[in-house]
């Protein structure tokens, strides 16, 4: 019983340090390319690699991504 509360407790740990390294982030811009080279930047000046999460396409361009450590 012992071993198994102890595995919970690695696996939640675990669990909780890997969402700690991941970031959300969000840029604006007059179109796609502008939008993710904003993205690109802040993630090289982390050094970091990103995964674009969302866009939205309007008058601007808002766009998400991750930020993967």
């Amino acid at each position: 019983m012992k071993t198994i509360k102890t595995f919970v407790a690695v696996t939640a740990l675990s669990l909780m340090s890997m969402g700690a390294f991941a970031q959300s982030i969000s840029a604006t811009g007059s179109t796609l390319d502008a939008a993710e080279a904003k993205i690109a930047a802040k993630a090289a000046e982390q050094g970091v690699n990103y995964s674009i999460t969302s866009a939205t396409v309007k008058n601007r361009v808002h766009m998400t991504a991750q930020l993967d450590k």
